[in-house]
């Protein structure tokens, strides 16, 4: 049995999220019905987690059992990009020992969400216009609180089956990039929801709707309903996923 590690990005305009739903087309279908056409039997891929429906990604990865042996990355990657739709793109393909998990064995995720202040009509399907300047000071001062708590609640959509609601956030800040302004945030995990909702926070403390106390106080309420209206999904894309090293065969 050989297990693989599939790279990937995808524009998530078009699409209900990554994993299978009844209401709508994910990822996680597209790319088990393109390698199932490809190899001639059913194939099941296990993302390493979700991104919600229009969220996008430079770098999601997956992975994916094959009985036999001498299946040849290179060519399979060929292969695969010729049957997937245009906005998903795979990367490379890698092997990694059978044990090898693309969730459980992430070291950590990083995801970027772009904001604007500039109309662009090429720009807008991936950036969130705001037609007023936050203060980003006070905005990377509520982001670095962040770092003092580990219990998300606040910024996790209801009622998910996840078990805990822990994460360990390593890095949030923002940066200007032209004439972006890009948070950055690096962690273990990430709840369901919880970028966006965090983001939409943050929006609300540079408008000085919140304090620094204030922002302190929702992550302490543990109260959803306490954190601000969650950013729209068009421009946040998952950028990164580590994993140790140990796992890969090459």
């Amino acid at each position: 049995m050989q297990r693989f590690f599939i790279y990937l990005s995808y524009n998530g305009a078009n699409y209900c999220g990554w994993q299978n739903q009844p209401n709508g087309i994910s990822i996680q279908q597209k790319m088990e019905e393109s390698l199932s056409i490809l190899l001639r039997k059913p194939v099941s891929v296990t993302g390493a987690g979700r991104t919600d429906a229009g969220v996008h990604a430079w770098t999601m990865v997956a992975h994916f059992d094959w009985e036999a042996t001498g299946l040849l990355p290179e060519i399979l990657t060929d292969k695969l990009n010729r049957i997937l739709p245009h906005d998903i793109a795979v990367q490379k393909i890698v092997e990694v020992f059978p044990e090898a998990h693309a969730r459980f064995d992430a070291v950590s995720r990083t995801y970027r969400y772009f904001i604007t202040l500039e109309k662009n009509p090429f720009d807008y399907p991936f950036r969130h216009r705001i037609k007023y300047m936050p203060d980003f000071d006070k905005m990377n001062k509520a982001a670095q609180i962040l770092s003092e708590y580990t219990d998300f609640t606040s910024f996790s959509k209801l009622h998910t089956d996840v078990k805990t609601n822990l994460c360990r956030i390593m890095e949030a800040a923002w940066t200007q990039e032209g004439t972006d302004w890009v948070f950055t945030i690096r962690a273990n995990r990430f709840l369901r929801n919880m970028v966006r909702a965090i983001v939409g926070t943050l929006i609300e403390v540079g408008k000085n709707k919140l304090s620094l106390e204030d922002f302190r106080r929702i992550i302490e309420s543990k109260d959803r309903s306490q954190a601000g209206t969650s950013a729209p999904g068009n421009a946040l894309f998952l950028t990164d996923i580590e994993y140790p090293a140990e796992i890969f065969m090459d």
